[in-house]
């Protein structure tokens, strides 16, 4: 029987072990901390645990237009905290089951390779014949001053406050820095966001991540753009920035560094193991193989596109790769996803890469202010854009901001690994009324022929 030994438990190692085991192998899982890794304990789902009180909070105090009044609404901040932790309690408890079910034996413990390539866990000789590393990724916190003020938080940080702050300070505006934004501005946070881009969300689409930022302008976060943190300063409590030219001050009771992620590698001393990295980005070829034999990687570690779904994606191509299938991992119909309000969710190419690949494409688009699903539930300012080929009609890419973006993504993946056409989607009857019949009319405004908006003339 093959021995393979993953080490890390998140979302990328324990899918991993389960399909290893799945396929027939002995599988020994190593895990210095809590299994369910950075995503399941202070990522992923800790985050939209709050994100749903910073919702349900949002709707109660607006709810006055649908009929629904709240009157002396009140946030216990504390039971939302504790909410959150049994949440992740449970899910953890299910990952635990789910090592059981499959005769997965879970070792605690730190591991690293010695010289010559073997693998100890705290000290011990751990043997294998195959390895799958999953150690995933950990916060980048940059050199400005003053950054190691304990006002200075990382997202583990913001997820575990004990109270909400009057006034946040969040440097970096990708899709951590907004999430986080999001939820302290809805629950009475004073927010001003700092990021360097031009654009706050650079890795989607360009067009729609301006509707995210309108809609925190909108709920009272203030969004520097083009901005550089230049310091952390404890007295008076301020992050001094370089915007447009000048140099302003923003006071911050609390600062949230989100500026990025590495890999979490140091400690593995790939080196004695003459596994190729960069930097500690472990190097492997789309069968998630590094340049030993027998030993693969994924998820963070890679230093890719560090989001859980494709650590899990990979970690289930590892896993038939070491038992001797020829399995490929693909990232074309990985999403993106953000649960902002609206979400903001995006597959296949933005519109910034089919120009930059000087693709000849076309696009629709449809408002979602004409969709009366997304009315009813007050996500109007929405909108979802399609992305394909002028030729054949191949849909290269979907973008949705609204309700349930997040949710209705996946349709848009699956079209995209089918190589579904225009056409296709077209002849596809969805429910009315529903958010997701505006994919089918964006599908239709491609070809001027949209029911529920006037068309562009051609």
């Amino acid at each position: 029987m093959t021995k393979i030994v993953v080490v890390g438990g998140g979302p990328g190692g324990y899918v991993a072990a389960i399909r290893a085991a799945q396929l027939g192998a002995s599988v020994t899982l190593v895990e210095k901390d809590i299994l369910g890794g950075t995503c399941l304990n202070r990522g992923c789902i800790p985050t939209k645990a709050l994100l749903h009180t910073a919702e349900l909070y949002h709707d109660a105090q607006n709810g006055e237009s649908c009929g629904v009044v709240v009157r002396e609404l009140t946030l216990d901040f504390a039971k939302a905290q504790a909410r959150k932790d049994a949440l992740v309690e449970q899910l953890v408890g299910g990952v635990t089951g789910l090592m059981k079910a499959n005769k997965i034996d879970v070792v605690h413990g730190a591991a690293a390779f010695a010289p010559g390539g073997v693998l100890t866990v705290d000290g011990n000789v751990l043997p294998f014949d195959k390895l799958i590393l999953a150690t995933g990724s950990v916060p980048v916190m940059p050199s400005i001053p003053g950054i190691d003020s304990p006002r200075c938080i990382d997202s583990t940080g913001a997820l575990s406050l004990g109270k909400v702050p009057d006034r946040l300070a969040v440097i970096g505006g990708g899709v951590i820095g907004v999430e986080m934004a999001t939820i302290y501005s809805a629950l009475g946070s004073r927010v001003t966001v700092i990021e360097a881009q031009p654009e706050i969300l650079p890795m989607m689409d360009r067009e729609l991540a301006k509707i995210i930022r309108a809609s925190l302008e909108k709920s009272g976060v203030t969004v520097l753009t083009g901005a550089t943190a230049l310091a952390v300063e404890d007295s008076p409590a301020c992050v001094r920035v370089m915007h447009n030219g000048a140099v302003v001050t923003d006071d911050a009771e609390k600062t949230l560094v989100s500026v990025g992620r590495r890999a979490d590698t140091e400690s593995l001393c790939l080196d004695n193991a003459g596994i190729r990295h960069d930097g500690g980005r472990i190097l492997v070829d789309n069968h998630q193989r590094t340049n030993v034999q027998n030993i693969y990687a994924i998820g963070d570690c890679t230093g890719g596109v560090m989001l859980a779904h494709v650590a899990s994606a990979q970690g289930e191509t590892a896993a038939e790769n070491a038992m001797g299938y020829s399995a490929v991992y693909c990232g074309k119909t990985n999403p993106s996803c953000v649960y902002t309000n609206p979400e903001l969710a995006g597959v296949g190419l933005t519109e910034e890469e089919a120009k930059a690949q000087k693709l000849d494409y076309i696009t629709g688009r449809f408002p979602l202010m004409a969709n009366g699903k997304a009315l009813i539930t007050g996500g109007g300012d929405g909108i979802v854009k399609i992305i394909a080929g002028k030729q054949y009609g191949e849909i290269l890419g979907v973008h949705i901001a609204g309700p349930r973006a997040t949710d209705l993504i996946a349709q848009a993946a699956l079209a995209i690994g089918v190589e579904m056409t225009l056409d296709e989607v077209i002849a596809t009857i969805y429910a009315h009324p529903t958010v997701s019949e505006a994919v089918r009319e964006a599908a239709l405004a491609t070809q001027s022929r949209a029911i529920h908006i006037p068309n562009r003339r051609k």
